[in-house]
């Protein structure tokens, strides 16, 4: 099973749902976004399954010439260069994140985390419902989300994110780009550090941006 570690404070755990393994991507906790990084991953699993994690996973491939190869996966490439033949100093340095992201928890605590993520839900919910209630838009789902939903727009979505960034707002992504079964629809995320006063505003923008 794959989760959204903020998500948890609110849901049953993986383990409450039956999973035997977990995993997940941990820069919610905590960590800035960094244009894309460095991030960490949150791996595990059951106590009866501990000894068989692998430690080192060995790849198969094919190198540039053709021929059979073996690689290392999922282990920090800072850990097979040596100091002598470095070019640079960036590494993705997985120990200061999960202190980070260890902190961050110790901060919230238990209830700290279970109010962040009823504020994502919460701030979310009211967006879609503001976003959905415009002329022109709908939810391309119905189903139950988090933090994240698609939303079809009445004009192409590169358009859309193109007037929002003239208002200095991020828009969402293109799902149209990877589903062409969802042309025109765009994925939003809102998230606790989003105030009502920047969804409505965003709401504002959009309104206008179907009227234009």
């Amino acid at each position: 099973m794959v989760a959204n570690p903020i998500a948890l404070g609110l849901l049953k755990t993986p383990g409450q749902m039956g999973a035997d393994i977990v995993a997940g991507e941990g820069q919610p906790l905590g960590i800035p976004l960094a244009f894309g990084g460095p991030y960490l991953g949150f791996f595990a699993t059951r106590k009866q399954y501990i000894h068989k994690m692998a430690g080192r996973l060995v790849g198969e491939t094919v190198d540039n010439r053709g021929q059979r190869a073996f690689v290392l996966t999922l282990t920090a490439r800072e850990q097979h260069i040596k100091r002598e033949r470095a070019t640079s100093n960036i590494c993705t340095n997985q120990g200061l994140m999960a202190l980070a992201a260890a902190v961050y928890l110790s901060l919230l605590g238990r209830g700290g985390l279970r109010q962040v993520a009823d504020l994502c839900y919460q701030k979310a919910h009211y967006a879609a419902g503001k976003i959905a209630s415009l002329p022109g838009y709908s939810l391309s789902f119905e189903a139950p989300f988090f933090h994240e939903f698609a939303v079809i727009c009445p004009k192409p979505v590169a358009e859309i994110n193109a007037a929002l960034l003239e208002h200095g707002f991020l828009g969402g992504y293109n799902l149209g780009q990877d589903y062409p079964a969802l042309r025109n629809s765009m994925l939003l995320a809102v998230t606790e550090m989003n105030t009502k006063d920047e969804v409505d505003a965003l709401a504002d923008v959009l309104a206008e941006v179907a009227h234009g």
